[in-house]
């Protein structure tokens, strides 16, 4: 497995994948009230999401968590982004450029073969660092789970 890299300050925020430092009813808040793909997801599904997920946590000067997302990943040939987020107090500060580029980093020294994710509005954000729409979309299939 990969190390994750260390702790380091941008534009006064504090950027770790230190997951002792992420506090998981924060996120969960976000995600099962704000968001459009986790509504309602149960508390004890995102502490399960950090505990097996490459995570990466925004914290304000005064400690807050201000944004996440994570990177599901083997640390060797497939990664998928997920539940990326920052607060909206909090955006148009070049967070969430800076957060996908640390993950596009990290599957770069993993070697990934392919990193994956699904958004309804921010194709031009993951433009930025690489990613495109499918070449051949019938060739990838889902299968859905039991909703939240």
């Amino acid at each position: 497995m990969a190390k994750n890299p260390p702790d380091f300050s941008f534009n006064n925020y504090l950027f770790s994948f230190d997951k002792e430092k992420m506090d998981a009813t924060v996120v969960h808040q976000y995600l099962a009230t704000e968001s459009y793909w986790a509504k309602n997801i149960p508390l004890e599904t995102v502490r399960r999401s950090i505990s097996n997920a490459a995570c990466l946590a925004i914290f304000d000067g005064s400690g807050n968590l201000v944004g996440f997302g994570r990177m599901i990943t083997d640390y060797a040939t497939f990664g998928y982004l997920a539940d990326i987020f920052i607060l909206k107090a909090h955006r148009g500060k070049g967070l969430s450029k800076k957060m996908v580029a640390l993950f596009a980093q990290l599957a770069d020294e993993c070697g990934l073969r392919r990193t994956m994710l699904a958004t309804n509005d921010a194709h031009g954000l993951y433009q930025q660092y690489g990613f495109e729409p499918l070449a051949d979309p019938k060739t990838i299939m889902n299968r859905k789970g039991k909703p939240y």
